[in-house]
């Protein structure tokens, strides 16, 4: 199998079969039956991509409700330190994060069920980063929570002057200030 368990239910990465030739390469990103043979059922309704420059961190984002979402994540060019952290309430793991390095090299994706506050910080000079939503995005369900949250303790993966954070990632709320979340 293509996937690789991170010790999160749910959470998996996948490592797709790369075919190489002296013209280039070919992989398959995405099929419906090998995900769903890994578990994986949902059918994504909406396609987004980022463009950022090194340093850039987003996050740490999530939808709650009839609008949470689960993302298949992917960096089709440069490299990016990708992080989900478990908010479902009951859920032996809640409250831990995973992180991994997504890339243009290593062309894994990480598939982030519903449940989880997801952000990325770019370690290239620029990163495209791609994902998949099974569900749309809506604005009045939309939750976060600060990326430098004292209980996750989050490594990064650079010192946080180097970080650029857009306004509103500046001032999220912490993890223990929320009282609903998926």
């Amino acid at each position: 199998m293509p996937f690789i368990e991170t010790g999160i239910e749910g959470l998996k990465i996948f490592e797709p079969r790369v075919f190489n030739d002296e013209r280039g390469y070919f992989f398959e990103s995405y099929n419906y039956d090998v995900f769903r043979s890994a578990g994986i059922n949902n059918i994504f309704v909406q396609d987004n991509q980022s463009r950022s420059t090194r340093g850039v961190l987003r996050g740490l984002h999530y939808q709650v409700g009839e609008y949470a979402q689960a993302k298949l994540v992917r960096c089709i060019e440069g490299e990016v330190l990708d992080v989900a952290v478990d908010i479902r309430e009951g859920s032996p793991t809640y409250g831990q994060h995973y992180s991994c390095i997504l890339s243009a090299d290593n062309k894994r994706q990480l598939f982030i069920p519903r449940g989880f506050a997801h952000g990325f910080i770019v370690l290239s000079e620029v990163a495209e980063f791609f994902y998949k939503c099974d569900n749309f995005y809506s604005k009045a369900h939309e939750g976060s929570i600060i990326y430098n949250d004292p209980t996750f303790a989050i490594d990064w993966g650079m010192t946080e002057a180097e970080y650029i954070l857009s306004e509103k990632d500046k001032i999220h709320p912490t993890f223990g200030a929320h009282r609903r979340f998926y």
